[in-house]
């Protein structure tokens, strides 16, 4: 099972990115994470920031995006 929170925004003085945390459950194989993970990169333009597992398997990852004016709030995959 996978749970996500909406995009949040960082500024910073260069470009500004958007985050997206996502919590992977400890039963979603590396396969099925990377998969996932791949596909979020090619239809909604999200990479990985930073991926952090917990001593139970379970695993916190951030993606991170350029905020663009072409892509919609709120819009994700």
């Amino acid at each position: 099972m996978v749970t996500s929170a909406s995009p949040s925004t960082a500024s910073s003085a260069g470009p500004e990115f958007e985050y997206q945390a996502l919590r992977l459950d400890p039963t979603v194989s590396r396969a099925a994470a990377a998969t996932m993970l791949a596909v979020r990169a090619e239809f909604s333009g999200w990479e990985l920031s930073r991926v952090l597992r917990f001593p139970d398997g379970s695993r916190r990852v951030w993606l991170r995006r350029k905020r663009s004016a072409g892509i919609l709030p709120g819009l994700s995959l």
